[in-house]
């Protein structure tokens, strides 16, 4: 009899899953946990075992298929279905994917709810060591890949079990040169009304320890998500250190080896006796939402460009012995830590003596990489009377288109609803928009057909177009900005990013009362992370941001450093 029920079962299940020929029932056991969770159930589909399927999933063409859904109070032992419902990408319906042998595999992103203080509850993937990462947060659930054959015409039913759950990340331990530092905000706290905390990874100077009386300038190298201080290594790499390593973008073998001779060298540097004495700072700001936070204040992520500016660096040149006044800091970084540099000079003008911004992140959104959010329709799209194209979302250096603006916002929708793929246009979204009624961000577009929202767009521009900031306010924060802008792209950034870098020095070049006295520079056909190095390949210049800017930096605190000021303390 229970045979019986359970083939009925099964049946209207089939039945109910309406024209997919695959229906997939996932399920976790009480042994991996045994109370309801929300979260993204995720079903990856690849076409070889190189590695788990979760690994295969990007914005390349040979990217692995993924399908998701939403579920909310998911128990122990209970079914849930992936089939023609559930979106995916690259292909949209579980009832396309062509015949054929694949290798297939489950996963639960798990989400908390969230009451911050503004806004109805939302839930949310919580940051738990790792950096926004679906694959390898501890705590998700994931099943053991298995080989299934889906065969044309016919309707199968699979069964996946999510058996295995993420261990928690290892907290680095500090060392003679590198130390942590991790606080509870209470500016975030408040805004997300649970204990939130924000930390930092700290490259102390070489004789911090032989020399108390010494106070030190601060350089803030913003990036993405560091787990540890990186690019700085007390041993050098082994020699018989296997180089079969392959790194595509750069066509090299034995990059990894590379990396760590960089790091080697850099230590070297900064234990020389002629290396400038600073304190050079990592931050760790990930949140419910992405691996940072952009360092500004948002309305969907909170204030955290107070609590990192007001809260987090004090805190450090506090014990550690920074010099604590605005001309003895200074910011730098690429990508993500390109647009950060260049905001947080923008937002807190006297708080920061200089920024270094390389390959920032679109700095106007005239162009949004390939969109200009003002003007066009649609993101996904250019129309003519007679043509749609596609827009492009990724090239290299001669050119060749990667994958669209649409394939990387279908892939992100895959991953999460509302904003939460903890993916790169889902962050821009999630920082510049306007929170929504029902508590997540308001789209800038339709993540599935592109069309944008006039109304989202006009909010981007008076909180976060940092050009259309920077002309609209010149007139006060010229005078505070002056000789502290400095940035660099290649002309051929993998993102298009140089097309915002072009508009910001058309109007920096003409400003006036002040001019602003900074530098605007190009690589020529270099790629994403050009940093301004026009003696190295940007294999290796884009290794050295930690070195790469000091000699400026040193400039500039000469040039700027207000009288009786310590210029000497930290110069052992």
């Amino acid at each position: 009899m229970r045979n019986f029920f359970t083939c009925l079962f099964v049946c209207l299940l089939l039945v109910y899953s309406g024209a997919s020929g695959q229906t997939f029932s996932i399920t976790f056991p009480d042994s991996v946990g045994k109370e309801a969770v929300d979260g993204r159930l995720l079903l990856i589909f690849a076409p070889n075992d190189k590695s788990e399927p979760r690994f295969q999933v990007n914005d390349d063409v040979k990217t692995a298929q993924i399908f998701g859904r939403d579920v909310d109070g998911m128990r122990p032992g209970q079914q849930m279905l992936i089939d023609s419902r559930a979106f995916g990408y690259p292909v949209h319906d579980i009832a396309s994917l062509p015949p054929g042998d694949y290798y297939v595999q489950a996963v639960l992103h798990k989400y908390e709810t969230f009451r911050r203080k503004y806004g109805p509850p939302v839930k949310l993937p919580m940051d738990r060591g790792e950096g926004q990462n679906w694959r390898t947060a501890p705590g998700n659930l994931y099943s053991i890949p298995q080989k299934i054959r889906i065969t044309a015409g016919s309707k199968q039913w699979y069964r996946l079990s999510l058996n295995r759950i993420n261990p928690p990340v290892s907290e680095p331990k500090d060392t003679k040169y590198i130390k942590h530092i991790r606080i509870q905000s209470k500016l975030l706290t408040e805004f997300w009304g649970r204990p939130m905390y924000i930390g930092a990874h700290v490259l102390l100077p070489h004789g911090f320890d032989e020399h108390p009386e010494a106070r030190y300038p601060l350089c803030v190298f913003h990036g993405h998500f560091p787990d540890d201080f990186g690019g700085f290594s007390e041993t050098p790499p082994p020699a018989n250190m296997d180089t079969t390593d392959y790194i595509d973008r750069f066509k090299l073998y034995g990059y990894k080896k590379r990396v760590a001779q960089e790091a080697y060298d850099f230590y070297k540097q900064w234990t020389s006796k002629s290396f400038p004495r600073m304190l050079i700072v990592e931050i760790q700001h990930a949140n419910p939402f992405y691996d940072d936070s952009y360092a500004v204040n948002s309305e969907n992520l909170g204030p955290y460009g107070d609590a990192i500016t007001y809260e987090l660096i004090p805190e450090i040149e506090r014990r550690f012995r920074g010099i604590g006044q605005g001309w003895a800091r200074f910011l730098y970084g690429g990508s993500t830590g390109g647009w950060e540099s260049l905001a947080a000079q923008v937002f807190y003008p006297e708080e920061y003596n200089g920024c270094f911004a390389a390959c920032p992140d679109p700095i106007s959104f005239k162009a949004y990489t390939v969109v200009d959010i003002y003007k066009d329709k649609n993101a996904y799209f250019m129309d003519g009377p007679f043509r749609r194209m596609l827009r492009p979302g990724q090239r290299n250096y001669l050119g060749h288109v990667k994958c669209t603006v649409q394939d990387m916002n279908h892939r992100e929708l895959a991953l999460g609803t509302n904003s939460r793929s903890g993916d790169q246009w889902d962050i821009w979204q999630a920082v510049y928009s306007p929170m929504g009624q029902d508590g997540y961000p308001k789209p800038i577009w339709d993540k599935l057909t592109g069309d944008i929202d006039s109304s989202v767009a006009v909010y981007w521009r008076e909180h976060y177009d940092l050009l259309h900031i920077l002309r609209r306010d010149w007139a006060k924060l010229g005078p505070k900005l002056t000789g502290k802008i400095h940035i660099y792209c290649g002309d051929m950034d993998n993102y298009y990013l140089n097309n915002a870098v072009y508009l910001m020095e058309d109007f920096l070049k003409q400003t006036k009362a002040p001019h602003y006295y900074g530098e605007v520079d190009y690589g020529d056909r270099a790629e994403h992370c050009w940093n301004g190095d026009h003696t190295q390949p940007n294999y290796i210049s884009r290794l050295r941001y930690n070195t790469l800017y000091l000699s400026k930096i040193l400039k500039r605190i000469e040039t700027s450093a207000p009288k009786g000021a310590d210029l000497t303390s930290w110069r052992y």
